[in-house]
């Protein structure tokens, strides 16, 4: 990636059981500028969010269970599926969807955009 300039220097979290999925958001989001924090399940990304109160982005994968967006209303959140798109209005508010596999520069403009 290599990013010259940093876009962003805000904190994301990355929820993703995944780990080479994972591994490979963290580093597309370290090299754009951002603190990065990552969990391997909808648990560990609640407690990580009640210790870091600078995350307000979470990127997670539609089928992690659990229920960060009604503990964390605030937060934007950006849900990955493999699966296929889904539908806006299935979303919560502050919400987009990013298909699987994914784009980091697409993945990156739509945070800004959702950001500004």
């Amino acid at each position: 990636m290599g990013q010259s300039t940093p876009i962003n220097t805000g904190a994301i979290l990355i929820v993703e059981d995944e780990a080479i999925v994972r591994f490979e958001l963290v580093d597309v989001f370290e090299d754009a500028g951002y603190h990065v924090f990552e969990a391997e399940s909808a648990d560990e990304a609640i407690e990580v969010l009640a210790r870091e109160r600078s995350i307000h982005i979470v990127l997670t994968d539609v089928q992690m269970p659990g229920s960060i967006r009604e503990r964390y209303p605030p937060t934007l959140l950006l849900a990955m599926s493999g699966a296929g798109p889904i539908r806006e209005s299935d979303l919560p508010e502050h919400s987009a969807f990013i298909g699987k596999p994914f784009n980091p520069r697409r993945l990156l403009r739509t945070i800004g955009q959702m950001t500004r």
